[in-house]
């Protein structure tokens, strides 16, 4: 009897569990929905109707209140598709290079025994309680006695060795690479170039994912930075150009949130994409066996 109230229980709970899972899919999805409809509606459609326009009931759609014109200022006149480049081309490089700089620290903090390693990973714990606002300043006089001021290097290069990044590798490298592992590929000739590229970094290899993706992403939104040091507009990335949307005498949210769905789309492919890898970095080494 116990094991029969046991099994009618058990697909009970899972569909409450679904039930609740598809309600908060869909309050997740709203927003997007809402994004949508307002990159197509009319300027005054969007502050009359919520989703789509309609005529009396809602089932009853108000097809002249949609209309294109956001996209085709958008991509033949505002000029987004160089912007898109732009954006692009920094979260790639940033990424790609934050990744590999931050993988090296981790690793030699991780596994290398020299003289003030552990001054050397207090400072890197100490500056990840820096905010982010104190660090605008000198780093605009830096930047500027640098002669690096509206160039793409003065974005990339103060983001290519985060510090977070650096700590986070070497928790992984600590928790997934034995120091035996070293020791035997030392022991068969291989250079220290070889077992990071071809020992270490396979073995933390989702944590590479997901922190590649997590650098792509915030590159991708920045928005202070790109502000302050970019100051051409034709080297803008795209957070920066669909802020700057707005008119001076009008605003037209309906361009605004077509640029913003512009915007969004592709990191959410690529989240959707690598999800999994995200995932497995960063539970990697939460449980060991």
């Amino acid at each position: 009897m116990n094991a029969m109230t046991k099994t009618s229980r058990f697909p009970l709970q899972m569909a409450a569990a679904y039930l609740a899972l598809s309600a908060f899919a869909v309050l997740t999805l709203i927003p997007f929905v809402y994004l949508f409809f307002s990159a197509i509606k009319s300027q005054d459609a969007f502050f009359s109707f919520v989703l789509w326009p309609t005529d009396g009931a809602w089932y009853n759609v108000d097809w002249d209140g949609f209309t294109l014109d956001h996209w085709h200022t958008l991509f033949f006149e505002a000029g987004i598709l160089r912007a898109t480049v732009n954006s692009f081309f920094l979260s790639s490089v940033t990424a790609v290079l934050a990744t590999l700089f931050s993988a090296m620290g981790g690793y030699a903090l991780a596994k290398y025994r020299f003289t003030g390693r552990g001054v050397a990973t207090w400072l890197v714990l100490g500056s990840l309680v820096i905010p982010f606002a104190l660090l605008i300043a000198p780093g605009y006089q830096l930047l500027y006695w640098l002669g690096l001021l509206d160039t793409y290097a003065g974005l990339i290069l103060p983001a290519v060795a985060p510090a977070f990044g650096v700590y986070l590798f070497r928790q992984a490298f600590i928790s997934s690479l034995p120091g035996a592992l070293i020791e035997a590929a030392r022991i068969d000739g291989c250079s220290d170039i070889r077992i990071f590229f071809q020992i270490a970094l396979p073995m933390v290899r989702p944590m590479v994912g997901a922190f590649l993706l997590i650098t792509y992403l915030g590159t991708w939104n920045n928005f202070i930075s790109p502000q302050i040091v970019i100051q051409s507009a034709e080297k803008l990335p795209l957070s920066v150009f669909v802020a700057q949307l707005r008119g001076p005498y009008e605003t037209q949210y309906g361009l605004i949130m077509a640029g913003t769905l512009v915007a969004v789309f592709p990191v959410l492919v690529l989240f959707l994409l690598l999800q999994r890898d995200f995932i497995a970095g960063l539970t990697a080494g939460a449980v060991k066996g």
